[in-house]
């Protein structure tokens, strides 16, 4: 097997000389704020991949995130004189220090002690004068699901956190009920804070479950995509088009593609 270091050597010098002198024009015209958008893009791409299990999808996705990730670094050191070296000598630094366990002999309850530990030593290096709020990073940038659900683990850890997962069946029941009469009631403002509400207990009841929940409802879309698909398939065979169906026989197709 080719050396690791060769390889990524010769990645870096593959973007330098696409941003260097004669270069590429569209990789010398990437900066830190136009690079943004593809490092989202190439993000969910990876989530697809893995989810397909298409293992060749995912080695390529991971490459083309891993070009991109380079491509900031170099845009960082040309902007912010943030060199590479700097980059990956901070976060190696960085994880020996938060894992006492395994490089000072600290002993941790588990996967729960260790989080706990790395929440400790992540305040001290901090430094701040006052206690800084947990929530002091609200993760804006982070889809909604995946924001909601990274909150609600960071509050478990002091202990804000329902018992079990059967405990917020009822807080569900309850924001449902709530989203009832206010869609009854008509008031559109009101309706979109009691459906964030139901979402928000919804996350709860799958961290609480170990579940991912937006990984779980980027799967369902994506099975909601597939029976779609299948439906306007058999209307197709049946020389029909979804436009020209009533929504009782959409539907009866529909139920037969489930259950298919």
């Amino acid at each position: 097997m080719e050396d690791k270091e060769k390889v990524f050597g010769r990645l870096l010098e593959l973007i330098d000389r696409l941003r260097g002198d004669g270069g590429c024009p569209w990789d010398r015209a990437q900066t830190l704020e136009t690079l943004q958008p593809y490092l989202i893009d190439e993000t969910h791409e990876i989530l697809a991949a893995i989810n397909s299990l298409d293992g060749e999808n995912l080695a390529e996705e991971l490459g083309d995130l891993l070009f991109h990730v380079l491509m900031v670094c170099r845009a960082a050191e040309a902007e912010r004189s943030i060199s590479l070296e700097k980059i990956a000598g901070a976060i190696e630094e960085k994880m020996i220090r938060r894992h006492p366990h395994v490089f000072a002999g600290t002993e941790v309850d588990g996967v729960s002690g260790v989080l706990e530990n790395w929440e400790k030593i992540k305040a001290r290096e901090k430094k701040k004068a006052r206690p800084e709020s947990i929530l002091a990073d609200p993760l804006r940038d982070l889809p909604a699901l995946r924001r909601a659900q990274r909150i609600q683990a960071k509050t478990s850890r002091i202990g804000f956190d329902w018992d079990n997962p059967a405990a917020v069946l009822p807080k569900i029941r309850e924001e449902l009920e709530e989203v009832a009469a206010e869609l009854a009631a008509g008031d559109q403002r009101r309706l979109e804070e009691e459906i964030g509400d139901l979402l928000f207990s919804t996350v709860n009841l799958a961290r609480l479950l170990d579940l991912d929940a937006e990984l779980g409802l980027q799967r369902m879309i994506n099975r909601w995509i597939r029976r779609f698909r299948k439906l306007e398939e058999q209307a197709e065979g049946e020389g029909r088009s979804l436009k020209g169906m009533s929504l009782e026989e959409m539907d009866r197709v529909w139920d037969r593609v489930k259950r298919g």
